[in-house]
């Protein structure tokens, strides 16, 4: 928000009252640290506050809340490169797998079959859409792209689960 006046602190933290909560839900249920969950809720915020000048704020929990599901795959991500917790692969399963371990385990292993071969916007497509249940045309607004591509990418991505699941 450039000008840092009076108007733009009010509209944001209008957005913090009104969202924070339903951010800081987002974040604990992917990340499962109450303390982690609080920093990148704030995290979140400072980021749309950054770029508020260049954001569709036109639907701003949609924001928010894609936001918060970017930011926390990438601590997800980094901390799995520096060894220090779970694959963002075993978060995506655990989030969309149904609660049977058998049913757990095999989709885990297909899932990390399948996203080791595909780029990062594929996953956030993926838990967009499947996880998060959002249309094709916000999935597509949300990662820059037709709704003919992510449907083309989504289909792409379903075809290989039944590949994987048949092997």
């Amino acid at each position: 928000m450039k000008g840092n006046n009076q108007a733009n602190r009010e509209k944001m933290s209008g957005l913090y009252e009104a969202y924070a909560p339903m951010v800081f839900r987002r974040c604990l249920y992917m990340l499962r640290d109450e303390s982690e969950a609080q920093d990148m809720m704030q995290n979140v915020f400072l980021r749309v506050f950054e770029h508020w000048d260049r954001l569709d704020a036109t639907q701003p929990s949609s924001l928010l809340w894609n936001t918060a599901t970017r930011l926390c795959l990438n601590r997800i991500r980094d901390k799995h490169r520096r060894g220090l917790d779970v694959d963002s692969n075993e978060l995506l399963l655990t989030i969309a797998c149904a609660d049977e371990d058998h049913e757990e385990q095999e989709a885990k292993g297909i899932l990390a079959k399948l996203f080791s071969h595909e780029p990062e916007s594929s996953r956030t497509m993926a838990v967009l859409h499947f996880v998060d249940g959002m249309t094709l045309e916000e999935t597509a607004r949300e990662v820059g792209l037709s709704v003919s591509g992510v449907r083309k990418r989504l289909r792409g991505l379903q075809a290989k689960v039944k590949n994987l699941e048949v092997k």
